[in-house]
């Protein structure tokens, strides 16, 4: 999975339709890749992370857990403490 798209389920407080939008450009990138398309493919481009943000905010609002939320600041804390270990072992 791309570095970038973070998980976003099991979140409190629930990702916002902003992070859903953010994972979702970051997917259509690495799919496509553009990092920004061409004014010919714009509109393509432009459909398919509106579509890829609305199955994710269905997925995200389908599922259920028994699991505790996750904390934000934790799960940061958690992402930046192996990304200093991945980058000190090179």
């Amino acid at each position: 999975m791309c570095r970038n798209i973070r998980p976003l389920f099991n979140f409190e407080p629930p990702a916002s339709d902003d992070e859903v939008r953010a994972a979702a450009i970051q997917f259509v990138r690495k799919v496509s890749g553009y990092t920004k398309p061409s004014a010919a493919n714009a509109a393509a481009f432009d459909e398919a992370v509106d579509e890829v943000a609305a199955a994710s905010r269905r997925l995200l609002d389908s599922l259920t857990t028994n699991a505790p939320p996750k904390n934000r600041e934790e799960e940061a804390a958690k992402r930046r403490a192996r990304s200093a270990a991945r980058f000190a072992a090179g």
